[in-house]
């Protein structure tokens, strides 16, 4: 019997579906792969805390030389400074009790010009936002502790010593490579000689936002980022840091770790789940071969992964009947905010995604392609999801205490809709049995860990 032309249709429109699903396929982690990426994540992580194996290693498990937890007995004013994208925030933070303290702070942009001109241009533009932020708010005259949050890959040698690895996320200033930042720093406000700061510590993101959750939660031991970047920072024994150097207290056992995690898989280590459109985004980066983890996780490249997928399924005639837009086929125009949208559509219905795909020119949208266009956001932000949660199982399971809370911050963390649900559900199924995790928001971001580290420095005899 000659099938009538609905019933061709839907066996065309099913067949589309099927082939989609199934070229997908390598965006979803089984349990197997990820099972086998905790081994290598902690094969890696070990191989940084030697001294032997640090220089090769991939996850460089930098020391933080941050010893000490908040215990809710800080006091007073302490300023922040925390760069780590295209913008950085200025906080001044008044501690008063453990659950009580006051907050101000300010977002200032960094122009691409500075992002790829000189450390000196770059450190000059931050120092004259501090002075600013300090006369602004009335404490110019006062000489206050800062701590520096500063999320690039740092080779610490102190608390107030951080010599830039490499920079990541944009970011190419001469000049800082092979530096100390945090000269870098004073110099720039030396150079005013007109505000009086005194820098107490440099940290990452991760380590602030461990030390922000830990403020108020004092179980925290492991913190993540995943927002323009991915990162992880974590409590190690000291015993197991053999690049710890200088002064030892042989009352302080434990030691942040800052893993620098987003290197992950730069030896070719994550080769076995990579795909074609991970190594497209990697070919047309700033830096190729490098941050390879990152790239699978964070919200500067999200959108792009799934937009490199919609891209070869529309060329290949299985969505938007093959028609384009130029606005689609152009890099970087598919953003990660669009895939948290997408999202956020209740099932069978398509508000969201018909908002994003009217943005990028294709009006001409079925309902069929706008659930395709979901099912591929879903499979590129669960796959996300899930390499994140192996690596934090794997420090769960690493670190083998009977209870962790987890402090999380970061845009794609904080706005998908989903992301807290994949991340708990996975990390429950690999984390050993009897060991129970939390996952908490860190409200205040990465600054006011920043101003906490600064805070129990200013707490230290030493």
């Amino acid at each position: 019997m000659i099938e009538n032309l609905e019933q061709q249709n839907l066996r065309s429109r099913g067949q589309t579906d099927f082939w989609i699903r199934e070229q997908c396929q390598e965006l979803i982690l089984s349990d197997r792969q990820i099972e086998e990426l905790m081994r290598r994540m902690i094969l890696e992580i070990n191989r940084g805390l030697r001294k032997e194996t640090h220089p090769a290693a991939d996850v460089k498990c930098f020391i933080t030389y941050v010893q000490d937890l908040p215990n809710g007995k800080e006091k007073g004013k302490f300023l922040a400074l925390d760069l780590g994208g295209t913008n950085f925030r200025v906080l001044l933070i008044h501690l008063k009790d453990e659950n009580d303290f006051e907050m101000l702070s300010k977002i200032y942009a960094i122009p691409q010009s500075i992002m790829l001109g000189s450390g000196e241009q770059l450190f000059d533009h931050i120092a004259e936002c501090l002075a600013n932020f300090v006369k602004e708010h009335s404490v110019y005259d006062e000489r206050l502790p800062l701590g520096f949050t500063f999320s690039f890959p740092l080779t610490q040698l102190g608390l107030t010593k951080g010599i830039l690895a490499r920079w990541t996320k944009g970011f190419n200033c001469s000049g800082v490579v092979g530096e100390d930042v945090v000269q870098l720093l004073k110099d720039a406000i030396a150079r005013r000689g007109d505000v009086s700061i005194t820098v107490m510590a440099i940290l990452n993101d991760s380590t602030g936002t461990l030390m922000s959750c830990a403020h108020s939660n004092h179980n925290c031991r492991i913190g993540v980022i995943i927002g323009t970047g991915s990162n992880a920072c974590y409590v190690e024994k000291v015993e197991n840091c053999e690049l710890f150097d200088g002064y030892m207290d042989p009352t302080k056992q434990h030691v942040l770790i800052n893993t620098e995690w987003g290197a992950f898989g730069d030896n070719g280590a994550l080769d076995f789940v990579r795909t074609e459109y991970d190594r497209e985004i990697d070919h047309f980066s700033i830096n190729p071969g490098r941050q390879i983890q990152e790239k699978m996780i964070s919200g500067m490249y999200m959108g792009e992964l799934a937009r490199l997928a919609i891209v070869k399924f529309t060329k290949a005639g299985l969505l938007f009947g093959g028609v384009g837009s130029d606005i689609l086929f152009k890099r970087g125009q598919f953003f990660t905010k669009y895939v948290s949208e997408i999202e956020s559509d209740k099932p069978g219905t398509y508000n969201y995604c018909r908002d994003v795909l009217d943005e990028l020119g294709l009006e001409h949208a079925t309902d069929e392609d706008c659930a395709n266009v979901r099912y591929i956001c879903e499979c590129v932000s669960s796959r996300a999801a899930h390499l994140v949660s192996a690596g934090i199982a794997a420090l769960i399971n690493k670190m083998d205490e009977k209870s962790v809370t987890v402090g999380v911050d970061g845009s794609v963390y904080r706005f998908h809709p989903k992301f807290h649900d994949l991340m708990t559900q996975k990390i429950r199924q690999f984390v050993k049995p009897g060991i129970s995790f939390d996952l908490m928001l860190s409200e205040d971001g990465s600054g006011r860990g920043a101003a906490l580290v600064a805070a129990v420095a200013c707490r230290e005899p030493h």
